[in-house]
């Protein structure tokens, strides 16, 4: 199952949710939401600095994956970003991709 890294960032209203629901509370409900997608909740950390939140989901797919990330932005008190991982294996076979490409200028 492709891999994707989740890092969010609470709003001021999010945090006061945080704040109601604690810690457990918000990973648990993070971790049904991936289940209900066929998903699977690998990681889920709390972290400071620009992120508040970092999780490594297995999802499906991307529209699962996008799924989730808008549904969890639409409720307007969180800010997602979502970036999909590749396994080693994968960046060696796109390193071996040839690819037809003229850099700007040349």
């Amino acid at each position: 199952m492709p891999k994707y890294l989740l890092q969010a960032s609470y709003t001021a209203d999010g945090l006061k949710g945080l704040q109601k629901d604690k810690a457990s509370g918000r990973k648990a409900a993070v971790n049904q939401a991936v289940e209900t997608l066929g998903g699977r909740l690998e990681a889920f950390y709390f972290a400071f600095g620009k992120d508040d939140v970092v999780a490594i989901l297995d999802m499906p797919d991307n529209v699962g994956a996008t799924g989730l990330a808008l549904a969890v932005s639409a409720s307007g008190l969180v800010r997602t970003k979502t970036t999909p991982l590749l396994t080693i294996e994968e960046a060696d076979q796109a390193l071996q991709k040839s690819v037809d490409y003229r850099a700007p200028g040349r």
